[in-house]
């Protein structure tokens, strides 16, 4: 099975900002995720639930044992698989993961993706580091494996994570079933498809030091940089490209310590001179996502989700947990069961159109903006004015000025996305 060429796509750029960087009391974290041109990426709200004993749980792959209760999630995420390439749950974890490779081989045989693990640790989880817990005993017991990807050219990779909550955050880096992990308790951090874990290890496997003394790729003397020793030696020329993104993003948080809101997140994802905003050939930002988690716990999370391609031409809308919070049917993809491409085999000699309402109207907006100079600056105007609302709205909310009852607070995503839909109708 296929894990790396020369044209894979693998980038994915993730940060977050612990007080004192932060401009306000909270965790900021922001997501972008970098995937195929013309995969779709949807929004998907789950409630709460009880299970069964013994209940068996379908990943993308696999089956695993379920859990008796699960969280409330929200999550963006390729429209063809189970897991997520983002997301957040009710307690106010959030988790986006990146495509890493390393001197641990890529498993040939399908098993867990990092995406099916972000999930499962957001369902499981009401902090960071039990979310941590979660991802590292489900790697223990069935592996990450599988393809990544909607196409019948198999593409594998590892999985770096960063988790946060409304305390801390936590990056965890993986190769194979092994890995290791540094906690984030002050200033800001990234990741970008690469191993950054170095000699700062706050948790990691109980096996990590003996299998790279094992395989002379550490000489058990010197000090032991994760990151030095488990990367690979000859890196890929799309593994040296992440390597600029990560210090471009490092400098962008670097210049704004101390007063990084919702909004500076969002021009961080949205900076195309890096990178960071992709849009290279048959790979583009697909989805973004950006987070406030305030640390006073009787204040609301507040996830800003795009649900469409390119955020420096998207809307982030509004997500708050609450008694309203329902599936929005328009940023939902079509499902096609026993036909599905995912679920036939050989997998994926098909294709199907999994392109939601709102995906297939931002795209004739996007035409717009591209063909007609006039109707396309009155479109990203309205994208700006609605986009500012949600942000003004979190704002008030946050400061306590305007504190709207547990239905309204529900269903602000779903108001958000029909604005929207009507702004490309």
């Amino acid at each position: 099975m296929a894990s790396w060429s020369s044209d894979t796509p693998c980038s994915c750029d993730c940060f977050v900002s612990v007080p004192p960087a932060s401009a306000i009391p909270a965790v900021i974290f922001a997501k972008n995720s970098d995937r195929p041109r013309d995969e779709v990426q949807e929004v998907v709200f789950v409630p709460a639930g009880t299970h069964a004993p013994g209940s068996r749980l379908q990943c993308t792959y696999i089956e695993v044992e379920q859990v008796s209760r699960t969280h409330a999630v929200i999550l963006s995420r390729p429209s063809w698989l189970w897991g997520a390439e983002m997301g957040a749950n009710e307690h106010g974890v959030c988790i986006g993961n990146e495509a890493v490779w390393t001197k641990e081989p890529v498993g040939e045989g399908e098993a867990l993706l990092g995406m099916d693990l972000l999930r499962l640790a957001l369902e499981r989880s009401s902090s960071a580091l039990e979310a941590l817990r979660v991802i590292t005993d489900l790697l223990a017991h069935y592996g990450q494996g599988g393809s990544c990807r909607e196409d019948p050219t198999p593409f594998c990779y590892h999985n770096t994570f960063l988790l946060a909550d409304r305390t801390e955050a936590w990056v965890l880096e993986t190769a194979g079933r092994l890995w290791a992990a540094q906690r984030i308790q002050e200033g800001a951090r990234n990741i970008s498809n690469q191993l950054s874990v170095g000699t700062d290890i706050s948790a990691e496997h109980a096996d990590l030091r003996t299998r790279a003394l094992a395989q002379g790729w550490w000489d058990g003397q010197s000090t032991f940089d994760f990151a030095q020793v488990f990367s690979l030696t000859q890196q890929p020329v799309r593994m040296e490209a992440a390597k600029a993104r990560f210090r471009a993003g490092q400098q962008l948080l670097q210049q704004q310590q101390g007063g990084i809101t919702a909004e500076v997140m969002m021009g961080i994802l949205r900076n195309k001179e890096s990178g960071i905003c992709m849009d290279s050939g048959g790979f583009r930002t697909t989805a973004s996502m950006v987070s406030i988690l305030p640390r006073d716990p009787t204040q609301p999370c507040v996830h800003f989700l795009t649900a469409t391609p390119d955020p420096s031409r998207s809307v982030f809308k509004p997500f708050i947990f609450g008694a309203g919070a329902a599936q929005a049917p328009q940023v939902l993809s079509p499902t096609f069961g026993a036909r599905d491409p995912v679920r036939t085999q050989p997998r994926f000699q098909t294709q199907v159109d999994r392109r939601h309402t709102l995906y297939l109207r931002h795209q004739v907006a996007l035409g717009l903006i591209e063909s007609e100079q006039d109707r396309g600056q009155q479109l990203r105007q309205k994208q700006r004015d609605l986009e500012q609302e949600g942000l003004e709205a979190a704002r008030r909310l946050l400061a306590g000025e305007q504190v709207p009852p547990p239905q309204e607070l529900g269903g602000l995503f779903q108001a958000f996305v029909e604005r929207e839909s009507q702004v490309y109708a």
